[in-house]
């Protein structure tokens, strides 16, 4: 007798085979087509620009008086805003994750401005302030102080540029970490200070590299603002992305890409140490 049981029917068959989906693939390939378009071939002939005619050029374009004047100043922009956002970054980060106060969504928000609103605004409202023709102009003027199109004027539009990158990092941290251990340090007799440098920095101490790392970054590679306030002046007031811009404006182009290629390496440099970070992070999740 012919057995017509639909489960055995279905056993005997298997089970169906499902429709290949196309779409991860075709976006994936989409995706790796917009990098590759948008981000390496770019990066890629920057490099074959910079090295085209040999290694010679190369290293004769970095010897310039000009360039090297750059890279100085863009170091010591780097040295002066990293630290100042840093603290600045840890005492707000710590104001905001421990403690609940009128005004806490407003200053998040104050903070997040930089990385909402233009830098060349952010350039013109540092001119508005202390320019000549600024609130604090005639005043500083009167006292010899220059900061709009001098050194000063670059530091404070870098500062704002890169102000928010500490905080950001550290609040998530903060929140993550919670008060339990900080209490219990404190109970045992333990000052603020030593809660702090025994209990507090231990935990938040990627997240604060990670920061630190980003607005080192931003620093050493901001144009939009620095360009506003500095006046682009060679050997005193440029930095190594205007240094750039200006020897690509006039048709200096070895020069230019042999500075811009010194400057994907540091975004490089950045980048596999942000990558460590992250590792070092996930395992210590796990």
């Amino acid at each position: 007798m012919k057995n017509s049981n639909p489960a055995n029917a279905l056993v005997r068959q298997g089970p169906a085979k499902k429709p290949f989906n196309w779409i991860p693939p075709i976006l994936i390939g989409l995706s790796l087509a917009y990098i590759i378009l948008i981000i390496y071939i770019p990066a890629i002939n920057v490099f074959y620009q910079a090295f085209h005619k040999g290694l010679e050029p190369f290293i004769a374009n970095l010897s310039r008086s000009d360039f090297l004047n750059a890279v100085r100043i863009t170091l010591l922009l780097a040295l002066i805003t990293v630290p100042i956002n840093t603290v600045f970054g840890l005492c707000a980060a710590w104001s905001i994750a421990r403690h609940q106060f009128p005004g806490r969504t407003l200053l998040l928000s104050i903070i997040d401005l930089p990385l909402s609103i233009s830098p060349v605004v952010a350039g013109l409202m540092i001119m508005l302030l202390y320019g000549r023709q600024g609130w604090f102009g005639g005043w500083l003027q009167d006292r010899g102080i220059d900061i709009v199109f001098a050194f000063p004027g670059m530091a404070l539009a870098t500062a704002f540029v890169s102000m928010p990158f500490v905080v950001r990092e550290v609040i998530p941290v903060l929140e993550e970490a919670g008060v339990d251990q900080e209490e219990a340090a404190r109970t045992l007799g333990a000052s603020d200070w030593q809660i702090f440098w025994r209990v507090t920095l231990p935990n938040i101490r990627w997240g604060l590299m990670y920061g630190v790392l980003l607005t080192n970054a931003r620093a050493m590679g901001e144009f939009g603002a620095v360009s506003v306030v500095s006046g682009n002046v060679a050997n005193t007031t440029q930095s190594l992305p205007l240094f750039v811009e200006e020897t690509y404006k006039q048709y200096e182009t070895e020069a230019a890409f042999s500075a811009a290629v010194l400057l994907a390496l540091l975004a490089a440099v950045t980048l596999i140490i942000k990558e460590v970070l992250e590792s070092k992070t996930r395992i210590k999740d796990k």
